[in-house]
């Protein structure tokens, strides 16, 4: 890549009648980037950031605080920390320019606090923010991700996916969405969000599906501006946003819904052109609609990090796309870039990105960075690009002129929020059947409520709520909200019925109807990556729950809770009515407003749900020929016919989970992931030479018998390399008398413990991999059945963990049934 040239030049913005000049750094000629990752600027839309993102006094008062910072105040400003490992005293040494608190952190270490402990923390980070010499405290700029509502924050209004939300097509009550979040979010002291996701999702075994609105980019287009402009207000010239709005973040640039494989973090190893036309086009109007930050993918394009594409972050977004704002990496994201690690990159910075997200890597980054300058890696002017742009977004933010740090509780989980929330979920279902009008319920009935989603709040949220995966969500986190079954028991008894809860479906009282929730269980990104389209390809205990009550006479309505489009046809089959309510939130007497009926025999609102992804016909994906089209749904008004539905999933689906093989031939099998993972994070590994973000832990293709048909896994200091997937049930194996098998060669013996794990258990295998040479370690899985491994779901095959250097040549690693007598390793506690 191009270095920038060490000097600036000067283009002029209109903003009414005034010109404002906003630095800019001038470049040479783009230079050529591997791969076939070089974007052609002129095949892109155009944009711009509207004039009101500045003005020429705010321009002037940047250049007198650059004038005026010292080379560890600007490289401060270009780095941003996480609560989790960075104090406010730390602010001190370290100036950095701004905080975020991912998605596992809370403040003072409490995942549940209260909007009002965030505003401390707020307070106590924004004290000791950065000073420049002549007195002038650079507030930091705080940022969480609030992407259905404040789901950080326990009591919040909690909206609908934005999976649901773009069935309801309907971008006014985006923009009223937005403004709800913003209140919520700035009432807890927190002035940025890290939304709208403008992901255009095409393969749906992404685990981040449900974060896309569409697989339509002319859907998502709708929404962009909507959602930005609800989010910050519309941008006025010489003020600054409101103190109840918060800037948004459009993200994640680009193609993160475009994966080949469907994997999170992947390629998108497709043209340019259909990356303009079909992931593009949600950035222009979230653009022009004054969006005041950008998120890079963690993605590649034909192999070649976002986060080190100068051709995309500077040639199309910042000068096709006229992006005015700053561009911030992802979670470590920029130590994936080649020839980087977490804590050294300048090759992004010199890409364009002007903020890097180094939560837990920011000591050793913001050392690094400051050498890189000094000794002319990174040219000042792109330096002082970056900071100028970071103190832009803080200008505006009103952070330069002392924003106050906002503390109304009163705002999180209000009446008024509530209301937009509930009328959303209600718009966002999706009515798929409904043979025999057996929807709505009817006034005076007697109804069953099933199925272990129907009071399941973290169900009904899916992942991003309280924590990042959102798995231990409960009930008592949203005291004001209600679960499904709590909105339908209170519609159901209002119209003069009974309602009753049973998860598995029994009864002593014969029901006129049952009401069956279920659904997939929350999961983010890596974790809700899966590889096929099947629903319940192991175990189908609800396609069992639903032939039950309908072998008994008794009429099925199926409320399916997901964060994608999934194979259902047996489901549906088995069900007179199928309802898709996608990952409603903290409001579900959204869902009973639609489904029950009052004493006048009608629903306070008919289904206006239409899908904004197609619905698959069979298990496979990207899905070639749907079952319903994008845009289909049924209603009240306009009802319709569903015959038999083929219940072929078109795939082998046990090939496809691949349960008994994880790795071979020095690769990890699909669906599975090899990761490996130090004191700086964890790093997925496709094949061959990687380190690990701290680069304690390396792996590099060698040869067994066989051309590099193996990975050398080398231990310098202490670090893991595991292998997951998506949760598969193992009880049979378990049954069977299977055994971990690893197949390798010890290279160079520990020197330290090393452990075996499955799920969260490890047994000490010390003694077992002590000698070089050949290597044949068998595990039974009993072992790890002793000490309370579920089985019945595993999402981590294995896991080997050394406490120092050591290195293990790895050819296969499976499960295979035994026959000889094994002895169990010594559990580690």
């Amino acid at each position: 890549m191009s270095a920038l040239l060490g000097r600036s030049v000067v283009f002029a913005l209109l903003a009414g009648s005034a010109a404002i000049a906003i630095a800019q750094p001038a470049r040479q000629g783009a230079a050529p980037v591997k791969g076939e990752a070089q974007a052609h600027p002129d095949r892109w839309p155009k944009a711009s950031s509207p004039a009101a993102i500045s003005d020429p006094a705010t321009e002037a008062r940047i250049d007198r605080m650059i004038a005026s910072m010292t080379l560890e105040q600007k490289v401060g400003q270009t780095i941003q920390g996480d609560i989790s490992a960075i104090t406010p005293a730390d602010l001190e040494k370290y100036p950095l320019g701004s905080i975020l608190a991912g998605g596992n952190s809370g403040p003072f270490g409490d995942e549940r606090a209260s909007s009002s402990r965030w505003a401390d923390l707020v307070k106590q980070y924004r004290a000791k923010s950065p000073r420049l010499a002549d007195g002038t405290q650079v507030a930091i700029l705080f940022g969480v991700d609030a992407v259905h509502g404040h789901s950080n924050v326990p009591g919040a209004t909690i909206f609908p996916h934005n999976v649901g939300l773009g069935a309801a097509n309907d971008p006014a009550l985006i923009e009223r969405i937005g403004a709800a979040t913003a209140a919520e979010v700035s009432a807890s002291g927190i002035e940025w969000t890290f939304a709208p996701t403008l992901a255009v999702p095409q393969d749906w075994r992404w685990g981040r599906t449900y974060e896309g609105y569409s697989s339509d980019p002319k859907l998502v287009a709708s929404y962009a501006g909507a959602m930005v402009r609800g989010l910050q207000g519309t941008l006025v010239a010489g003020k600054p946003v409101a103190s109840d709005r918060v800037a948004a973040t459009a993200k994640h640039f680009l193609a993160d819904g475009g994966t080949t494989d469907g994997k999170d973090q992947g390629s998108f190893d497709l043209d340019e052109g259909r990356l303009v036309s079909v992931h593009a086009p949600g950035y222009p109007p979230a653009i022009e609609a004054g969006a005041l930050t950008v998120m890079v993918s963690f993605s590649s394009w034909n192999g070649v990090k976002h986060h080190g594409n100068r051709s995309l972050l500077t040639d199309v977004l910042k000068d096709r796309m006229g992006f005015k704002g700053l561009v911030v990496g992802d979670w470590n994201a920029h130590g994936q870039v080649d020839g980087c690690t977490t804590t050294r990159c300048p090759q992004s910075l010199n890409a364009g990105l002007d903020m890097y997200m180094a939560p837990d890597s920011w000591r050793g980054l913001f050392d690094a960075t400051v050498a890189d300058v000094k000794q002319g890696r990174v040219p000042m002017a792109r330096l002082d690009d970056a900071v100028r742009r970071i103190l832009r977004v803080k200008a505006k933010m009103g952070l330069l002129d002392g924003r106050p740090v906002r503390d109304d509780p009163t705002q999180l989980g209000s009446a008024a929020h509530r209301a937009i929330a509930r009328e959303a979920v209600a718009k966002s279902l999706v009515l798929l059947k409904n043979e025999g009008s057996v929807l709505p319920i009817k006034a005076g009935a007697r109804v069953l409520v099933a199925g272990d989603g129907a009071d399941n709040m973290a169900k009904q949220a899916g992942g991003w709520t309280v924590t990042w995966q959102g798995t231990d969500t409960s009930r008592k986190d949203f005291a004001n909200g209600q679960t499904i079954f709590e909105g339908l028991r209170d519609a159901v008894i209002a119209s003069g019925g009974t309602a009753t809860l049973s998860a598995d479906g029994s009864f002593s009282a014969r029901p006129d109807v049952a009401i069956v929730v279920y659904g997939e269980a929350p999961y983010a990104e890596f974790q809700g990556d899966i590889p096929t389209l099947d629903y319940q390809p192991q175990g189908a205990t609800d396609l069992a729950l639903l032939k039950k009550l309908r072998s008994a006479g008794i009429p099925v309505v199926s409320v399916f809770l997901s964060g994608r489009p999934l194979f259902t046809s047996p489901e549906i089959n088995a069900s007179d009515a199928f309802v898709a309510a996608w990952l409603p939130g903290s409001e579900g007497g959204g869902v009973a407003d639609v489904l029950v009926a009052d004493r006048s025999g009608k629903a306070k609102r008919d289904f206006a749900g239409r899908l904004s992804f197609p619905w698959p016909a069979d298990a496979r994906a990207p899905v070639a020929k749907p079952l319903f089209a994008l845009g289909h749904g049924l209603s009240y008004a306009r009802p319709g016919k569903l015959g038999t539905l083929s219940e072929a999933p078109g795939v082998d689906i046990a090939r496809a989970l691949n349960v008994e093989r994880y790795f071979d031939r020095g690769r990890a099998l699909a669906p599975w992931t090899l990761t490996i993972s130090d004191d700086g994070g964890a790093r997925p590994v496709p094949a061959g030479a990687i380190s690990s973000p701290n680069g304690k832990v390396t792996t590099r293709g060698v040869d067994m018998g066989a051309q590099e048909n193996a990975l050398a896994v080398t231990w310098k200091q202490a670090g893991s390399m595991s292998i997951d997937g998506p949760a598969v049930n193992l009880d049979r194996q378990l049954t069977g008398a299977f055994a971990i098998v690893v197949d390798g060669a010890v290279r160079q013996p520990p020197k330290g413990r090393v452990t075996l794990a499955v799920g969260d258990r490890q047994l000490d295998i010390t003694r077992l991999v002590a000698k070089t040479g050949p290597l044949t370690l068998k595990v039974p899985l009993r072992c790890y059945a002793d000490l309370g491994v579920n089985f019945a779901s595993v999402g981590n095959a294995t896991r080997i963990t050394s406490d120092g250097p050591f290195e293990i040549a790895l050819r296969k690693i499976e499960l295979q049934p035994v026959g000889e007598p094994l002895t169990c390793p010594a559990a580690v506690k």
